[in-house]
Parts: structure tokens; sequence; C-alpha cells
């Protein structure tokens, strides 16, 4: 991977990531439309997003080491409490879908969910999607609190995401508004529930570049984790600030701009 790669690939990744825009998507056109040519293709998705779940882990140390806490105390015998022991469920339960989606999608992930056109018609269909959630969202005249269940059916939302131009971050959060979160706290509950999912893709993904010998040299991994720990850090920061006040119309417009682009160029 040469340096000017290595920068856009962490840019992109780390931007993409946490935006409702899908960052696997514009991994895939960015690298067809600058002609990248890689041996590890979707193996390099996972890897730089690796380095994402450190941006998660950093911004949202508090609630990641208050569930650490509980967890033990729960080991010990201590009960936790009523909204700690909601969100742990909601998470691990949650997390189930897109686990078992991912396995059994597995070869399908690497060869047709590849294509660009793909890509360009699952950008307008989450699109569609997050105009649904926000008309619903609408006409909702008291947000709910975050449950186990809904934790479980914003996991299937996330499964949806292993289809490139989905956008992880989009699906769930559309699927939190839908089930009656308000944006900002479906939003959060998404990129906690993005840590587990993110992580075991990326450590199996490592070990498997580096038992096939194709790991990058040191600068260049350097390189590209700082650009994607960064730029997410920033991007999560970003999208909380912005959806207390704004809607998810400004990224529905994005993104099929984006996709007719596609259709018109590919």
């Amino acid at each position: 991977m040469s340096y000017f790669e290595a920068i856009l690939l962490g840019l992109v990744q780390g931007i993409a990531e946490f935006l409702p825009i899908s960052s696997t998507g514009h991994l895939i056109l960015t690298r067809e439309f600058f002609g990248f040519q890689t041996n590890y293709d979707l193996a390099i998705d996972a890897t730089i997003q690796f380095a994402t779940i450190l941006a998660v882990l950093i911004y949202f140390r508090k609630d990641l080491s208050e569930l650490a806490v509980g967890l033990w105390k729960r080991i010990q015998g201590v009960p936790l409490s009523k909204e700690m022991n909601i969100l742990f469920f909601a998470l691990v339960l949650g997390t189930v879908p897109g686990v078992i989606a991912g396995l059994l999608l597995e070869d399908t992930m690497g060869t047709f969910f590849r294509d660009s056109h793909l890509v360009a018609w699952m950008l307008i269909g989450g699109s569609l999607l997050f105009i649904l959630a926000e008309y619903v969202s609408s006409k909702i005249t008291e947000h709910t609190e975050l449950s186990i269940r809904r934790g479980i059916l914003i996991g299937f939302f996330q499964a949806l995401a292993l289809i490139p131009g989905t956008s992880r971050s989009g699906a769930t959060i559309s699927g939190g508004m839908l089930l009656g979160l308000t944006r900002e706290k479906a939003a959060r509950f998404a990129f906690l529930l993005s840590f587990p999912i993110i992580l075991g893709s990326g450590a199996k993904k490592i070990l498997e570049l580096k038992e096939a010998g194709v790991f990058e040299s040191e600068w260049t991994t350097i390189l590209v984790a700082s650009l994607v720990f960064t730029s997410g850090i920033a991007s999560i920061h970003y999208l909380l600030k912005f959806l207390k006040n704004h809607t998810l119309y400004v990224f529905v417009v994005y993104r099929i701009l984006l996709a007719l682009l596609v259709f018109a160029i590919v």
C-alpha cells in the first residue's frame, strides 16, 4: 500500500464509519475510482476498521468502563442497576444478529457484495430507511427508552449493514428511531453496539492477514491507524452534536447524489 493510498483510505474509513454514509461502500468506490489494486480487498476493510474501534473505546470510555465494572460486579453476585442491566443485555443480545448474518454471508461478502452498482442501490435504499425513520419519529409525541427487546431489534438493523452502502450507524440509528428512541439516544446506542462486532471482525481479519503474510509495513500501518482514530473521534463527536438539533435528511441528499454519480460514471 502506498502512502497516498494509506492516507486516503484511512481518512475515508475514519470519517465514513460513524457518519451514516457507509464506510465499506465508500472504501469500495474509492478503490475503484483511483484504481487501487490490493490483494487483500475485504480484509483491509476490517483491518482498518479495527483502528476505528479505538475511537469508540476512547470516546465512550466512561460508558464502557461502567459496563466493565458492572460485569465484574455481576460475576461477583452484585446486582446491576436497572439501566445498566438493560444496556448490558441489549448490547450482548443485539450483537447476535450481526454475528450470525456475518458467518452465513461471509463468502457472499467477498464477491457479490463488492459490486459498485449494489453499493449505489443500497445508498438509495438506506436513504429511504432514513426518511421512514424521520417520518415515524416526527409522529411520536413521547419517545421511549432503550429496552432489551429494542436492543435486539436494533441488532437486526445492524445486520443489514453487512451489505456495503447501507451504513452500520445509519441502519442502527434509523432502527432506534423507528422503535421510539430519540436520534441522539439511538446514535449513542448505535456506536456502543458497533464495538463488539467491529472488534471481532477486525481481530479475525488481522489474524488472517498475518497468517497469509500480507501484513502492511510498520509505517503505513501506523499512518492508517492514526488517521482512522483521529478522524473517527471527530466524526463521533460531530454526529452526536449534529443529531441533537438536526435530522438525517442532509445525509439522505448526499447518499442519493453519490448513488446517481456512481450510476453515471461506473
